[in-house]
């Protein structure tokens, strides 16, 4: 269920991003290129349902989604894939969660969420950049699951291998997009060669 979105120009955002040299504002704005190239790939199979539509010449038939979609970053770091995400699908909803990590346990806890109503009839795209250890995600699904969802996918920039065989251990039935799936973790729960805090670099928090 992992989708490898393969794009050059994507892998050209992407080169950028890694770079360590990449300043806050070049960051946001190649990511947020980076998430409007991944909205096709990753609504490729979306359900569609066949509308009348009233051109100037004549009545034909068209399609239009058959169920909404809410867009869900993970905070932080997910804010920087929002707008992309947006740019192609501006009648999203949006739904929030926020997770951090439980310093004893080592968990990570939800201290944030806010969804719309309506998750059962919707498309849920849950939104991270990185995908390392996989537990925020986990537990994000774990969570819109407890609430209704029951249509979702996983987007994601940069994978480790670790990430995914705990997501896919926990939810085999969600599909992951990610435009990079890389060789490790450090010792530190870090992707390797990666981009490093993604929400850091985002906000100018390092």
């Amino acid at each position: 269920m992992v989708h490898l979105i393969d794009h050059p120009l994507i892998q050209a955002e992407l080169t950028g991003l890694r770079c360590r040299n990449c300043p806050g504002p070049e960051f946001r704005q190649r990511l947020r290129r980076i998430a409007s190239l991944m909205v096709p790939a990753v609504t490729a199979d979306l359900t569609t349902r066949i509308v009348a539509c009233d051109t100037p010449l004549e009545v034909t038939s068209g399609v239009q989604m058959a169920r909404r979609v809410i867009l869900t970053p993970i905070l932080r770091a997910g804010l920087g894939f929002l707008d992309g995400f947006f740019d192609l699908l501006p009648d999203a909803a949006v739904a929030h969660i926020g997770l951090a990590r439980n310093e004893e346990t080592l968990l990570p806890e939800p201290y944030y969420i806010k969804t719309p109503p309506t998750l059962a009839e919707c498309e849920v795209i849950l939104l991270d950049p990185m995908l390392a250890t996989g537990g925020s995600a986990v537990e994000a699904v774990r969570r819109l699951v407890d609430l209704g969802a029951t249509h979702l996918r996983l987007a994601c920039l940069v994978a480790a291998p670790e990430g995914i065989a705990t997501f896919e251990a926990a939810w085999p039935e969600v599909p992951v997009f990610t435009t990079a799936i890389d060789r490790c973790l450090n010792d530190r729960g870090y992707i390797l060669p990666g981009l490093g805090d993604a929400g850091d670099r985002l906000f100018g928090t390092a």
